[in-house]
């Protein structure tokens, strides 16, 4: 457990001139003596010789006032912030009401009618909402950006990387939003006013107030990890779980791309297979157990998915992919997943999301090699048809079946396929648009290698119009002959 400590500038040269120090204690007190342990004569500038906290002396865990706590019993947590607040230089034993006035002389106070002026005026400025996750929650400003003020200097720096940032802050009263000011003023920011009265004024005065939509504690705990990651947050988890992905295929790639899709928490998923479970599938398709051998992989598939994420909706097609029923089934997808095994289907698929602009996250596996790819037609990248214009003859790719595969190699590619899917419906990172990347096993490698669009592709060039579906098993049959 760590709790981070803020060591204000008068008691730094005791500490080695650290600004903050990272403390592990059960509480207020523990963390002092934590301290006092490695820097002898620090809990005594703190307290006296009964041990109690010196009147000139304030803390406060997070943004509350130890005294009407616990006072040096408060207890605290991992994550916690303790921060020392001395009496200001020059003013001997000021009390908070003193301090509160110094830094209302400091900092520039904004009304909330002016903050409403300039959001309607188009100015360009950041609001910074310091309060709690749970009061942010309830409801914020329109435009207001969550960083607590206990995590305040954690964050400033990727919310606001430039020192000139024009910063509004505001709290639930006036009072939170004054003390972060001072502590971006000490950070470096020098274009900071705090919004007076707070929320409670904006709300009092009926302003606009946006309540987001928030994730359940029971979702809030799964995807903890998730909401961390700055690139996800609760508002991307949110995304994910309001989010479709279609699986084509509950084999040896869709499989790996379905339980980690589900785990992930992507609200949506559908399942397209006609095939049963067969003992030969067991080596590598780690949705199907082998009391399910013979029955459809849609319903084990399903049986699995739902047993390891309940709360996500499952939506199955037991049929096979033709040019009459794809535009049914992947309309309303916002991703689909190629984990085919066949050309036709590959090509037909390939078809169909050019013609619905849906981005196909295309994987593949051969022995010890695997390929993986992102076909966006809507941000007018390369189609299947770019990068194989024509199957190959039967005996360059034989099937699974015929030529075999290593059994974690699709586990490989399709994790690869449902990071890439992750990464498109978050809008983060950099797709595999426009790159195949591709995988040898034996080798140990990726190599990744440009794709380009064909100016001359009758499917995807640009100005060209769709020329329709055709007899694809015709197709790969001629061209493969």
């Amino acid at each position: 457990m760590s709790v981070k400590v803020r060591i204000p500038t008068p008691l730094r040269p005791l500490v080695g001139n650290q600004a903050d120090i990272a403390v592990a204690g059960a509480t207020v007190m523990a963390l002092i003596e934590s301290i006092d342990g490695d820097h002898e004569g620090f809990k005594g500038r703190l307290c006296d010789d009964a041990n109690n906290l010196r009147r000139f002396i304030n803390l406060y865990l997070n943004d509350e006032d130890i005294r009407y706590m616990q006072g040096l019993d408060t207890p605290v947590q991992d994550g916690d912030t303790l921060s020392i607040i001395p009496a200001i230089a020059g003013g001997s034993g000021q009390s908070f009401p003193g301090i509160l006035a110094e830094l209302k002389k400091t900092h520039r106070e904004i009304s909330a009618q002016e903050v409403r002026g300039k959001q309607d005026g188009g100015d360009s400025f950041l609001l910074l909402d310091v309060r709690e996750s749970e009061e942010f929650r309830q409801g914020h400003l329109p435009g207001a950006i969550h960083a607590p003020r206990g995590f305040l200097e954690m964050k400033i720096e990727a919310i606001a990387p430039a020192r000139d940032t024009a910063l509004t802050v505001y709290c639930a009263g006036g009072v939170r939003s004054l003390l972060a000011c001072e502590t971006l003023k000490n950070m470096g920011y020098t274009n900071l006013e705090s919004m007076a009265g707070g929320f409670g004024d904006w709300k009092q005065k009926e302003l606009p107030i946006e309540t987001p939509k928030v994730l359940s504690d029971k979702a809030r705990s799964r995807y903890s990890r998730h909401i961390s990651i700055p690139e996800v947050g609760e508002k991307g988890q949110l995304k994910l779980l309001g989010s479709k992905v279609l699986l084509i295929g509950a084999g040896g790639l869709g499989c790996p791309s379905a339980y980690y899709l589900a785990a992930a928490g992507v609200g949506t998923l559908g399942i397209v297979d006609f095939d049963v479970v067969d003992e030969s599938n067991l080596q590598r398709q780690i949705l199907h157990t082998p009391e399910r051998v013979g029955t459809p992989k849609i319903s084990s598939a399903l049986k699995t998915l739902k047993t390891f994420s309940p709360d996500i909706e499952l939506i199955p097609f037991e049929e096979r992919l033709t040019s009459a029923n794809i535009e049914s089934i992947i309309k309303d997808f916002d991703v689909v997943v190629d984990g085919t095994d066949n050309f036709p289907t590959r090509y037909l698929i390939n078809d169909a999301c050019v013609k619905l602009k849906k981005p196909c996250v295309h994987g593949s596996v051969y022995r010890f090699e695997g390929q993986v790819t992102v076909f966006d037609p809507a941000q007018e990248g390369p189609c299947y048809r770019c990068l194989y214009k024509e199957p190959p003859p039967a005996e360059l790719a034989p099937s699974c079946a015929e030529a075999g595969v290593l059994g974690v190699l699709p586990g490989v590619v399709g994790l690869l396929q449902a990071v890439e899917t992750l990464k498109i419906l978050l809008g983060i990172g950099a797709s595999l648009r426009g790159k195949l990347l591709t995988y040898d096993a034996l080798e140990a490698s990726f190599q990744t290698f440009k794709l380009r669009q064909n100016p001359e592709c009758d499917y995807c060039a640009a100005g060209k119009e769709f020329p329709g579906y055709i007899d694809y098993e015709h197709f790969c049959l001629r061209q493969s002959a």
